[in-house]
């Protein structure tokens, strides 16, 4: 993906997208390692040409569904008060 250049549109898009699969997640996969996640298959995925919106928000969710990073995973410790 090194050198990959976006047109405002598709990163319009890819925003658009990773808002309404964060939108569909539970509360608990709502974090900003599995967005970072998810965000990440998306621009992978458009990086390869993908444009269709149903298409990426499809990659979207199965990276949020393969990621394993609960907010209740974290320790005491470090979570935030």
């Amino acid at each position: 993906m090194t050198g990959a250049v976006y047109q405002p549109e598709l990163i319009e898009l890819m925003r658009s997208v990773l808002e309404e699969a964060t939108a569909m997640l539970p509360e608990a996969k709502r974090t900003s390692t599995i967005k970072a996640d998810i965000a990440s298959e998306i621009l992978a995925c458009a990086a390869k040409g993908e444009r269709d919106p149903t298409v990426l928000k499809s990659v979207a969710l199965s990276a949020a569904a393969d990621c394993t990073h609960y907010s209740h995973d974290i320790s005491e410790d470090r979570r935030a008060v």
